[in-house]
Parts: structure tokens; C-alpha cells; sequence
């Protein structure tokens, strides 16, 4: 299935019936009165999280969504029958935002969670709502009230504890390829990644999800390269895994760029907590990884770990770090001794 992370729909509630107008009619019954009933409600159309989806692609190809119209009233003070509703299924992290892609309608996090994105109209009223003392034969009716027509942009965060980030081949995909069971594509050229992948990390008998996402570039936030449009999938991250490839020409160069990039986006992404780890090592010699991690923590102002992950060097010390940023409850009970996988 195809991977998509934003689509635009269009919603419609559906229109209330009209009410009646109706007077009863029945042999050997004098001055019977008004019996018009009231016209159904229009359907709502909602939108619910559930589970089994990681995708928004069924958007793409039917972008229309009206609920039903309720149905007018009748004689003998019947109601019309109210619209049904109409509930748009999306995967959980999907954010619901006005046609101008700022205004935030609802953000979904959790199954089962529903927000209204258009109310139905409601149903006239019939002649029989009309009648009082003073008006005992009202021959008017209300209309039905007109649903809410909208245009809404869907767009899709991935739940996950841990993101990657890195420029193109720092090795965030072989990363997620040998500590997981998931399959990114890996090259030797830049942007192999198209779309984020999820994968599920175990160490020491705890699991957390981890987010590859495809590697940014200078002027990311200005649209060049895939552009910085994946970044908000690790937005909801507890922890961000920054990872610097040790053969690059200027290992300190690259941390900026990514951190630049970051601050550039705007939000409190560039303030999540992030472990920088120098990857490749098994490509240098122990004097160039010693330069190197030196040069990354006086920029940094922090320690800076070192991996490599096709040599399976470091790999575990890294993910038992992120593991007590994800979640430090357990860490701490580890360390305690009293803790059982």
C-alpha cells in the first residue's frame, strides 16, 4: 500500500427535511386540527481513529464525503427520518485542518477517538408546532435547515517514541534494518528513503517504535531536496536519535545543517530531547573516531556516542540510551534489580 501523509477532502452534512403542513381528516371528527409533523435532521459527518491504517492513500482516490439529507414530515404528526451519518476512518496521529492547512480542527491520538466536522441541518417544523390558542389552523411550516459544506486538509503523524534524523546515507535505514524487523530500501546515493518507515526496537525485553524519515539537505525548510514536510512524523517523538556519518568530509558541518534545519522549522522540535551518535566507525581508524566525537561534542555541548551499524558496533549501548530517554520508569526499576522482561 501506498504511503501518503496528507490529502484533501470534502465534507457535507446533510440538509434537515421540511416540515409539514397537514390537517387531520377523519370522518365523524369536527375541527380535526393541524397534524403536520417536523422534518428529519441531516446526517453529521465525523471523523474517528482506528487501528489497522498507517496510511491516508483512500483519500486520494475518493475525496467526497456528504452525509444523507433527512426526510421532510408528514400528516398524523409523523417526524421525517433523519439523515444517516457518515464517519471518516483514519489512522491514529491524523490531524484534521481547515482549507488553509493552519487551523487545527482536531488532532487524533488515540483509537477510538471522534471528532464533528460538519453538523446536519435541522428539520423544520410542521404546522403543529404553530398551533396555539389564538391559532388554532396555522397553515405554515418551517424549512429544513441547509447542511455544512467544508474543505479539509487530513494530515497524518506517526505515532512513534524514537525519530531519525540525518542528512541523506548517514545510515538511518540500515539503522532501522538491523535493530527491527523492518525493511527500508538501502543504496549507496542520496534519498533511497521516500517515506517514513516504522519499526518495532527491543533491548533488554522492552520495545519502543522508531520513525526513519527521508533525509533533509540545506534549505530543506525552503523546499529543496524532498523539503522538510516529513518532519512533522517525529513531532510526537519522546526522543530524537541524530545520527552524523563518520566518513563525511566535515562531520561538524553536517551536525549543523540538521540542526539548523530543525530550528527552522519552527515549533519545539528543535528543543526535543536528542542523542547525537556518530555512525560508521568501522570505516575509520581509533584516532579519526577520537577527532571526530571531539569535534561533535565541543559543538554539541554534549556527549556523543558512537555506532556502527552494519559492523554491529555500539548498536545496543545506543538503543539501551534511548530506551531510558523513552521511558525512564523502566530504566529505573532495571537498575533496581526487581524488574522482569
Amino acid at each position: 500500500m501506498k504511503f501518503l501523509d496528507l490529502a484533501k477532502v470534502y465534507v457535507r452534512s446533510g440538509s434537515g427535511g421540511n416540515g409539514a403542513v397537514s390537517f387531520r381528516r377523519e370522518k365523524y371528527i369536527e375541527f380535526g386540527g393541524p397534524d403536520g409533523g417536523d422534518g428529519g435532521n441531516g446526517g453529521d459527518v465525523w471523523v474517528e481513529a482506528v487501528e489497522g491504517l498507517n496510511t491516508l492513500i483512500d483519500y486520494r482516490y475518493q475525496p467526497h464525503f456528504f452525509a444523507k439529507n433527512g426526510k421532510g414530515g408528514a400528516g398524523r404528526q409523523r417526524t421525517g427520518k433523519g439523515g444517516d451519518d457518515i464517519v471518516l476512518k483514519v489512522p491514529v496521529g491524523t490531524e484534521v485542518l481547515d482549507e488553509d492547512q493552519e487551523t487545527l480542527i482536531a488532532d487524533l491520538t488515540e483509537v477510538g477517538q471522534k471528532a464533528l466536522l460538519a453538523r446536519g441541518g435541522n428539520g423544520g417544523f410542521g404546522n403543529l408546532h404553530f398551533k396555539t390558542s389564538t391559532n388554532q389552523a396555522p397553515r405554515n411550516a418551517n424549512p429544513g435547515q441547509e447542511g455544512v459544506e467544508r474543505t479539509l486538509w487530513l494530515r497524518l503523524k506517526l505515532i512513534a517514541d524514537v525519530g531519525l534524523l540525518g542528512l541523506p546515507n548517514a545510515g538511518k535505514s540500515t539503522f532501522l534494518s538491523v535493530t527491527s524487523n523492518a525493511r527500508p530500501k538501502i543504496a549507496d546515493y542520496p534519498f533511497t528513503t521516500l517515506h517514513p518507515n516504522l519499526g518495532v526496537v527491543g533491548v533488554d525485553g522492552v520495545e519502543f517504535v522508531v520513525a526513519d524519515i527521508p533525509g533533509l539537505i540545506a534549505g530543506a525548510h525552503d523546499g529543496k531536496g524532498i523539503g522538510d514536510r516529513f518532519l512533522g512524523h517525529v513531532e510526537r517523538c519522546a526522543v530524537l536519535l541524530h545520527l552524523v556519518d563518520g566518513t563525511a568530509e566535515d562531520v561538524v558541518e553536517d551536525y549543523r545543517v540538521i540542526v539548523a534545519e530543525l530550528e527552522a522549522y519552527g515549533g519545539a522540535l528543535a528543543d526535543k530531547p536528542r542523542l547525537t551518535v556518530l555512525n560508521k566507525i568501522d570505516a575509520l581508524d581509533a584516532e579519526e573516531v577520537a577527532d571526530a566525537k571531539a569535534a561533535l561534542e565541543g559543538t554539541c555541548g554534549g556527549p556523543v556516542m558512537v555506532m556502527s551499524s552494519v559492523a554491529r558496533i555500539g548498536v545496543t549501548e545506543v538503543l539501551r540510551r534511548l530506551r531510558a530517554e523513552v521511558l525512564p520508569d523502566v530504566a529505573e526499576v532495571q537498575e533496581a534489580g526487581t524488574w522482569r522482561p
